[in-house]
């Protein structure tokens, strides 16, 4: 699809982003709900969701919390989960680095699993492209997103445990990264990647702190590039 303004972009970004509501609600519910019955005030919940806007990050460092690990070890873990966001920031550079610095600055703040993968997605199929046309899509992309994951957030925690069980709130969380993650694996590093971060997760499962969660990204990003590194090196061998 081409585009001949900044808003056609900037609408096309919104009507992607908007089907994750349907999971960001939920998920975001769940998030109020547990951070109530773990001690956290409405407003202290909310705070968590709007600074750090990183779902399985504030889950780890929720449960963390509540278990009294030291906090050193809640923010590496959580800093941890949030790797994947440095990753997703090189991935983009090539098509938004041009922009404006505050431009910058407000997509690496709402550079999430949603914004990024709609994004991503869009630069591919579209690289014709201009830098203002991708920075309004990327910002039509959080329009729903951004919002319902504050709203909801907040929702949650006044609810608290008022939501009855039968909703299952929690289905929220796998679905979610599943119907992300899934159609990312195109590559053979990137199945590999998963393949082996999953392998390690279930053997590291009894690692105190759930430290296992870090072991198994770390051992799935080493696999992945060393498929990458293996695959380039083939295709510079001369014919």
């Amino acid at each position: 699809m081409s585009f001949t303004t900044t808003k056609s972009a900037y609408w096309k970004g919104v009507r992607d982003g908007g089907p994750f509501v349907l999971m960001i609600a939920p998920f975001a519910m769940l998030f109020g709900v547990l951070a109530t019955e773990a001690g956290l005030k409405v407003y202290e919940t909310l705070v968590f969701s709007i600074v750090v806007i990183a779902g399985a990050a504030q889950f780890t460092a929720l449960q963390l919390m509540a278990e009294d690990v030291p906090t050193l070890i809640v923010l590496a873990s959580a800093l941890a989960v949030n790797l994947r966001m440095a990753m997703y920031s090189a991935s983009l550079t090539p098509y938004i680095g041009a922009a404006p610095l505050w431009q910058r600055a407000l997509a690496a703040y709402f550079t999430v699993d949603q914004t990024y993968a709609c994004a991503l997605a869009q630069y591919e199929k579209a690289p014709q492209m201009t830098v203002p046309q991708r920075m309004a899509y990327f910002a039509g992309t959080a329009t729903p997103v951004a919002p319902f994951w504050y709203g909801c957030t907040l929702l949650g925690a006044l609810l608290g445990a008022q939501i009855p069980e039968a909703w299952a709130l929690d289905f929220a969380l796998p679905i979610t990264f599943l119907a992300l993650v899934a159609p990312m694996l195109r590559t053979r590093a990137h199945l590999v990647a998963a393949l082996v971060a999953i392998i390690t997760s279930l053997l590291a499962a009894g690692v105190p702190y759930s430290l296992g969660l870090i072991i198994a990204g770390l051992a799935g990003m080493m696999a992945g590039a060393q498929v990458e590194a293996r695959q380039e090196r083939k295709q510079e061998v001369p014919v």
